[in-house]
């Protein structure tokens, strides 16, 4: 599920409590979290609604103006199904706490080496460095740009760059993306 910023921003006030999605079958459950940048997102509940129930209270709770355009919102969607979820923000995301370690000890560095080994060895060549040393030269680069200069599609590119995300390694910005304070201390 994804959530605009705009939303999760919303959650992470309590302004927003509410979400509604048009699946074919639920993609999420009680106890599904996400990651945004405002934070973690559980989903509390998830329940098939008929969108002829739906309230302007419902609306308000979603972050949305009124009920009509809430339904337009969800009539711009695929899926035979409508889906209420209760949201709330959980806590914090992880990611942002261990990007900001500026120090590595001995163990997070052999750590980082033996996944950053693994995920090269799973693809037959080095990719993870050269990704990591392509984005310190190049902070602010459209994804786009630096993957054409590595000779890689864009939507491949921006998966491994997500990977290395996940480690704490770098971080989005608006456009394109930087070295993380822990990404800068692993190259060092």
């Amino acid at each position: 599920m994804l959530i605009s910023p705009t939303t999760a921003a919303g959650i992470a006030d309590r302004s927003v409590t509410l979400a509604f999605r048009r699946w074919d079958r639920p993609r999420m459950r009680p106890g599904s979290t996400q990651r945004t940048g405002a934070g973690v997102v559980l989903v509390e509940t998830v329940e098939e609604v008929d969108v002829g129930s739906l309230t302007e209270d419902d609306a308000r709770q979603a972050g949305v103006r009124s009920l009509a355009e809430l339904r337009r919102l969800i009539d711009r969607r695929d899926g035979a199904h409508v889906y209420r979820m209760r949201v709330s923000l959980a806590g914090a995301d992880p990611r942002v706490a261990l990007r900001e370690q500026a120090e590595l000890s001995d163990e997070d560095r052999q750590d980082l080496d033996a996944r950053l080994d693994r995920w090269d060895a799973a693809r037959g060549e080095p990719w993870t460095r050269e990704i990591l040393r392509l984005i310190a030269d190049r902070p602010g680069v459209r994804a786009p740009d630096l993957a054409a200069s590595l000779g890689r599609e864009t939507l491949p590119f921006k998966r491994d760059v997500r990977k290395l995300k996940e480690l704490g390694l770098t971080r989005s910005l608006e456009v394109g993306y930087e070295i993380s304070p822990r990404g800068r201390a692993y190259l060092r």
